[in-house]
């Protein structure tokens, strides 16, 4: 599956016009209003006023030291009519003193408050309805963003406090109060200094842009202009000058919090000493930030607790890969967009990932070992407990970004109860400390930007077994740039690593033979290569690899187009403290767009993609060719439409045996298409069915639907069902030692037909009752089933026939407890070992669900009452039917978890 084709380019367009995928915006000329000028040099302008009088912050602009202040306006469409003028007029207005910044804003609508939609939301997820977004780069350096938006219902938005973009889990504590009257809308918004920042100057001068969005018009206006097809950004931002700030105080902020929780938990080994079906339990932490000067903040955590966080979705995974889940941990999402590194950009791509060196799904992951003596009954945390975290993030005066992380996570033991009868534990995480080194720096007033980054992993081991099995330590050292010129339209990114990573020799062999790579694989042709491993090697202590990826591009006007390469040696290997499915590869892509920005009568926006990727691994197998073409347009009416098709010819590939020989892999070909109607809508439908085949005869088809209901204006209700019907000539079931297989290297493996259906119905229903106390149920029910059959081998490696077994080679018999056997006797011979593997066909089932109740009582202070539920079961048989599946999954006893978590916050 491509990386969703629009979904593609507005990554892109996000780097380009960072605010049009965010922001819509609109309004109108006012005689009185802060210059206008749209070229390079000269953006509009707007000075701040000192505050002489009280302000009090009710959304009415009623203080007459708001009729002093200049405004900002002359605002510009982008949308509709790109160019023109806004047909609503606004006028913005900026007042400071010695702790904070206002901002008044003036929202005139010519249908008054008639024409003013608005929409209860939880904060950061407004989706609907019209809007003022401010973008602040505090720094002036054309780089950084800070975002603020509100709606007329006073729904908060914001985003900041990391370059390139801005970090959406950003949470400052500010106040912002609004007023819908017969001449439209008011904001009245305080942002605190504290919460914010800037250079010591005592005179400061920001760049800054302001969007607003007027939905009934379907109109997005900008306060300083940039066409569609321009790169837009921070370079082009307006001025907000004449702000004059005090020396400030380094500041600290507590967030203590206690949590109660009680589990009603059906245990997973019955009789087991260790579990109970009901537990309760409480517990207490904290959160702090101090403000270290007025440039670095440090963030440190105790003890967290992470309740409220929804859980992760079902998911049958059939490959040898990890699946890769967000984080949603508030203490690691906040701030992280200053760790990020190696951004990876591409109009169109699909089976590629980008640089990886911090995943902080890490820290607290699930215990790695297990019991390795027998037992009778083991019981093994979940996560591991983080003992504490801590977080700088900034700049220096020279303006040398920061970002440092560091966590310590707890040695964590499995108990278990032996045979006989006998207690004992067993280490099965160590000790663990995780390091992140992050910085940057802008130059060329932000068109040129350098970073570099450093993780490492040091882990302290009481079990001999478990050294045998989880790295001593890991590091890895990275640099990577983003170079722009001719206003950005071009433009040269990439990035470089090495990783380094070492333990026992068992340890390092377990690396060399993990699915990212096979080392152990009979046909690889690797030499020796001292510095960075590319082989097997079962003396090696220590392994080493590189990684690296390039694109340059036009990344502006109507005519667009992009080449990239990325890279991962054989030896490269992350996993310790990111996220890595496979090394050994040379990626290449290219494409060119074709952009349509002009409406016509027939679409408001067209574009067309063309292009290719391919991709060898080091002994230079092309393991990967694809062709593509992909088309998007928005109708006159607020429809989207895209369409791809993909087609990827024969090539080798080398993961199919998982260790074994490499293999050919069969021409396929996809169609893409999906609809989606006017999201200004009370409903809001999205669609997409998809097709796929290959010249072996398997066929797959999925759909979705996604619907959207709003039927009030505090209410939203959304289904997604989905349905996937995939089927394969060539799934792997198991691999044998077997020396009969002299044509296949020794290895016999097996592969099979295989028929697999899902079908999922994701649901979620959002109330807010205010801006500050909201209400979200989750349910996600999931049904996969899988039947095998046709049970096979290739005939030689490098091919791509195969040749199934027949009635006298494979044979079944059932076991003790009635489960189907399946018996391999490959040259139906009693004078050879026969081979024995499960019945694989499966039926799964899942229902996740969790109700959040979020109060913000008071400003940085929240009070969660959370309810999680979970059941699931399975079956080995290989079909799928709704009705027994549905009926299984319901009788299945539930899990659940009931949360109370009181946090409040102290500033100092």
């Amino acid at each position: 599956m491509p990386s969703r084709p629009w979904a593609a380019c507005s990554a892109l367009l996000w780097l380009l016009c960072p605010v049009t995928v965010v922001a819509q915006t609109a309004a109108a000329p006012s005689p009185a209003s802060a210059t206008a000028t749209v070229g390079h040099d000269a953006r509009p302008r707007v000075q701040a006023v000192a505050r002489v009088s009280g302000i009090n912050l009710d959304g009415l602009l009623d203080e007459t030291l708001w009729a002093a202040a200049q405004p900002a306006t002359n605002f510009t469409q982008q949308d509709p009519r790109e160019g023109e003028p806004a047909t609503q007029r606004t006028e913005v207005r900026f007042i400071y003193d010695d702790e904070a910044l206002y901002i008044g804003a003036r929202m005139f609508d010519d249908q008054g408050r008639q024409g003013v939609r608005s929409y209860l939301s939880r904060r950061d997820q407004q989706q609907d309805g019209d809007y003022l977004l401010f973008i602040l780069d505090t720094y002036h350096d054309h780089s950084g963003r800070t975002m603020f938006q509100v709606n007329p219902s006073g729904v908060k938005y914001d985003a900041g406090q990391a370059s390139p973009s801005a970090d959406p889990s950003w949470d400052p504590v500010w106040e912002v109060q609004t007023s819908v009257d017969d001449q439209g809308w008011t904001a009245e918004m305080r942002i605190p200094f504290a919460q914010l920042r800037f250079p010591k100057d005592s005179l400061q001068t920001w760049g800054m842009q302001i969007w607003r969005y007027v939905e009934r018009l379907n109109e997005t206006s900008m306060w300083s202009f940039w066409r569609k097809n321009e790169a837009g950004g921070a370079q082009h931002f307006g001025h907000l000058e004449a702000i004059r700030t005090t020396p400030k105080r380094a500041g600290i902020e507590l967030m203590p919090y206690v949590v109660g929780k009680v589990e009603y938990v059906q245990p997973g080994q019955p009789g087991s000493p260790f579990e109970d079906d009901r537990e309760v339990a409480w517990r207490a932490g904290g959160d702090l930030k101090m403000l270290l000067t007025s440039t670095l903040t440090l963030d440190a955590t105790f003890n967290p607790d992470f309740g409220q966080v929804e859980a992760d979705p079902a998911v049958v995974n059939l490959s040898a890969f990890e699946t890769f889940f967000e984080e949603k941990r508030p203490f690691f999402v906040s701030g992280s967009g200053m760790f990020g590194f190696g951004g990876f950009n591409c109009f169109y791509c699909s089976n590629v990932s980008s640089m990886s060196l911090f995943y902080s799904r890490r820290i607290g992951r699930s215990p790695q070992g297990s019991v390795s003596r027998d037992a009778a009954y083991t019981y093994s945390p979940d996560n591991t407990t983080i003992l504490g975290a801590a977080k700088i993030t900034g700049r220096t005066p020279d303006g040398l970004q920061i970002g440092v992380l560091n966590a310590v996570t707890a040695s964590e033991k499995a108990r278990a109860v032996d045979v006989a009868g006998q207690r004992f534990e067993e280490e099965v995480e160590p000790l663990t400390n995780y390091f992140v080194g992050r910085i940057k720096k802008t130059y060329r007033n932000g068109d040129f930007t350098f970073g570099a980054i450093g993780t490492s992993v040091v882990r302290r081991f009481e079990s001999d077994a478990l050294e045998q099995l989880v790295p001593a330590h890991a590091e890895a050292i990275g640099v990577d740039w983003n170079l722009g010129w001719k206003k950005r339209t071009y433009s040269l990114m990439g990035n470089f690593a090495l990783t380094q990573v070492g333990g026992t020799a068992e340890t390092v062999q377990r690396l060399q033979a993990s699915s990212a790579r096979y080392f152990y694989r009979p046909d690889r042709a690797h030499g020796s290569n001292k510095l960075f491993t590319d082989r097997l090697d079962e003396s090696l202590t220590t392994m080493r690899g590189f990684g690296g990826y390039a694109r340059f591009a036009k990344d502006a006007g109507n005519w667009m187009g992009e080449i990239m390469t990325n890279i991962r040696s054989p030896g490269f290997e992350a996993n310790d403290m990111a996220f890595l499915t496979r090394a050994d590869y040379i990626w290449m892509n290219g494409n060119i767009m074709r952009a349509f920005t002009k409406p016509t009568k027939y679409y408001r926006r067209l574009d067309f993609i063309a292009g290719g990727q391919q991709q060898y691994n080091f002994d230079g197998d092309l393991n990967d060719r694809q062709l593509h073409l992909w088309a998007g347009t928005e109708t006159p009416f607020y429809w989207g439409f895209t369409t791809s098709f993909q087609h990827r010819p024969r090539v080798l590939d080398d993961r199919a045996t998982r260790g074994g020989a490499v293999v050919q892999r069969a021409a396929s070909s996809a169609y893409w298409f999906d609809v989606s109607t006017d999201s200004r809508k009370r409903v809001v439908l999205g669609f997409g069915p998809n097709w796929g085949w290959n010249e072996e005869g398997a066929r797959s088809f999925s759909s979705y639907v996604d619907v959207r209901i709003k039927p009030a204006a505090n209410l939203l209700v959304s289904f997604s069902p989905s349905y996937q019907r995939s089927q394969s000539t060539a799934q792997f079931v198991k691999r044998f030692d077997d020396p009969t297989a002299t044509h296949f290297f020794n290895d016999r493996v097996v592969f099979a037909d295989l028929e697999q259906k899902t079908l999922s119905f994701n649901t979620r229903v959002s109330a807010t009752f205010t801006p500050t106390l909201t209400l979200e149920v989750v349910a996600r029910p999931f049904i996969s089933s899988g039947e095998y059959g046709n049970f096979k081998e290739f005939v030689a490696p490098r091919a791509l026939a195969k040749r199934p077994f027949t009635p006298a080679q494979l044979g079944t018999r059932l076991d003790a407890d009635g489960r189907t056997i399946y018996v391999l006797d490959p040259d139906a011979s009693a004078a050879t070992a026969n081979y024995e593997f499960d019945n694989p066909d499966f039926n799964f089932r899942s229902l996740i669900g969790n109700a959040v109740l979020r109060w913000e009582y008071r400003p940085g202070s929240t009070l969660f009452l959370v309810w999680q539920q979970d059941r699931s079961g399975s079956a080995a048989v290989g079909d799928l039917d709704l009705g027994r599946d549905s009926e299984a999954l319901f009788n299945q006893r539930a899990n659940n978890i009931f949360l109370v978590k009181l946090s409040y916050w102290l500033p100092r």
